[in-house]
């Protein structure tokens, strides 16, 4: 790669992108000559895929179902490989003070969402055709990211607001929310994603650089004190962190999931987040 060059990429500054992040403090993206930027995306996918359309980014890391719908839409970028095997658990939260206890308190509510296109709104989907809702009644808040979804719980703006379970944690102890369900993505929940442009041009690089990632995961998950690494960097309970690193694996070895994401195309369809045009020959789209 030209030294004068660095890849701009995006990720969510949560627990999942540790590896990255020793990683690039660790130096080892530099020992190959790979100048990486790292940009955390508090607007979680939805700000990713901005980024990627107007090339802010280079490489984004972001949600299997968000990355799948903007390609099939038309954004010109690939999917590199699957980052996290394992799916998200989704927190479904709602107003502290509020009299909602059950899942379907909340049909006809509305939701805070981070962006159109993100996980927050797509999740809503999903869970709302796992209950049987007519999804074409559902009505959102674009609140920017979990701060936003927070204040919009408290001050009535909306009523429901589903954002990865154990980030939201710390916020159900402080009282800013409550938690009352999740749900699971049917999916591997993150994927690399590369703007087509640089995948022509530095695919070896970029190649190297999952791998790095992916072995810096590997022994991250065998370390033993990971868990106080962990929750003293992210503000998490040891206990929680514990749970989430049993629950959570990395795709140690670069292996593909297409099952996974015709799973994820087929579902968008159904609930009309594409058309079938978009989703013709989504193989050929998605991936290089």
């Amino acid at each position: 790669m030209e030294s004068t060059y660095g890849l701009k990429i995006g990720g969510v500054p949560e627990h999942f992108n540790l590896p990255w992040r020793l990683a690039i403090e660790e130096g080892k993206f530099r020992e190959l000559g790979i100048n990486l930027h790292w940009s955390d995306m508090t607007g979680g996918t939805g700000q990713m895929i901005k980024g990627l359309k107007t090339g802010t980014l280079d490489v984004a890391v972001l949600l299997t179902e968000g990355i799948t719908k903007a390609i099939l839409e038309g954004l010109d970028a690939k999917i590199l490989e699957v980052y996290v095997t394992t799916p998200l658990r989704w927190g479904i939260h709602v107003p502290y003070h509020s009299d909602i206890t059950s899942v379907d308190q909340i049909e006809g509510q509305t939701f805070a969402i981070s962006r159109e296109g993100s996980g927050s709104h797509l999740m809503a989907y999903v869970k709302a055709d796992q209950e049987g809702w007519d999804i074409s009644q559902l009505k959102f808040n674009v609140i920017g990211d979990i701060y936003g979804g927070l204040w919009a719980l408290e001050n009535n703006e909306a009523q429901a607001f589903l954002w990865e379970k154990y980030t939201t944690y710390p916020f159900t102890e402080q009282g800013k929310c409550r938690y009352i369900d999740e749900v699971i993505t049917p999916w591997p929940c993150f994927v690399i994603a590369v703007r087509s442009e640089i995948m022509e041009k530095y695919a070896d690089e970029l190649k190297s650089m999952c791998r790095i990632v992916t072995e810096r995961a590997k022994e991250m998950k065998k370390n033993k004190q990971m868990a106080d690494i962990i929750s003293w960097r992210y503000n998490l309970r040891r206990g929680q962190v514990k749970n989430w690193l049993i629950e959570t694996d990395w795709n140690y070895d670069g292996i593909e999931y297409p099952l996974a994401f015709e799973k994820a195309v087929s579902y968008l369809l159904r609930l009309k987040l594409i058309t079938i045009e978009q989703a013709e020959n989504w193989r050929g789209k998605l991936f290089v």
